[in-house]
């Protein structure tokens, strides 16, 4: 059976200074998840030589582009722009979703309030982030991985996957323990079998992960590339089971 398409009105801020521009097709990927992202705003100073990748890209893909002057060196005004025009959106009602492309950890306390009104908040950054950022969004996505994978936009699809190849991405101790600690808190079947689905849900809500960030394309191949579970495909959906 087909997902529904979300029907969300998604906002995009993205911080020019901070981000490149050759990211942008496959954040737009991402926040598909979420909804259409009707509203496009990009913030920096535009007679800098360092955004001419962003204007070209606001031209061709209506990014609305926000100016702001270097008024005092060390004094970012592009932050407080992004930070009043997040709260009038959100006090709006009109958005259902935000997606933040900045490696800034000054937004934390911006994603931070944006999430206590219920609302998503996607992180868009470098591997270079500071973890205040990431874990307080919904789901932080390092650009870097996500631009070389160029992955489908249902991170959580538990369709049908072919195994994880020998030369698969490692995974880290810390990811697997956090897989681990949702399997165990989810319901199972008299077999021992969990909804990968379920396991999935309930590891987003205790961290920000997201298994692009880690090279795969799906939740389930990234199970698969581990060997603390068994995997079973039934009726189109994706059980786990602990093994050790």
């Amino acid at each position: 059976m087909t997902a529904p398409i979300p029907s969300g009105n998604i906002a995009l801020l993205i911080d020019a200074d901070n981000v490149s521009a050759d990211h942008f097709d496959p954040v737009l990927t991402v926040l598909a998840e979420l909804g259409t992202v009707n509203i496009r705003r990009a913030y920096g100073n535009w007679s800098k030589p360092a955004l001419k990748g962003w204007a070209r890209q606001a031209v061709t893909q209506a990014i609305e582009t926000q100016q702001q002057f270097d008024l005092t060196r060390g004094k970012n005004a592009t932050d407080m722009k992004m930070t009043i025009d997040a709260m009038d959106l959100m006090a709006s009602g009109r958005v259902t979703g935000f997606g933040l492309m900045s490696s800034d950890s000054d937004f934390t306390p911006l994603v931070t309030r944006i999430r206590q009104e219920g609302l998503p908040v996607y992180g868009f950054g470098t591997d270079k982030t500071p973890q205040a950022f990431r874990s307080a969004c919904t789901r932080f996505i390092d650009v870097g991985a996500l631009a070389s994978a160029r992955t489908a936009p249902a991170e959580l699809e538990e369709s049908a996957a072919e195994p994880a190849s020998p030369d698969a991405p490692e995974v880290a101790p810390d990811l697997v323990k956090l897989l681990i600690d949702a399997y165990n808190a989810v319901k199972r079947d008299d077999q021992g079998f969990a909804r990968l689905s379920e396991v999935g849900q309930l590891a987003g809500n205790r961290s920000s992960f997201d298994t692009r960030n880690y090279g795969f394309k799906r939740l389930s191949d990234l199970v698969r590339s581990i060997n603390n579970f068994k995997v079973e495909s039934r009726d189109g959906q994706t059980w786990i089971k602990r093994v050790h």
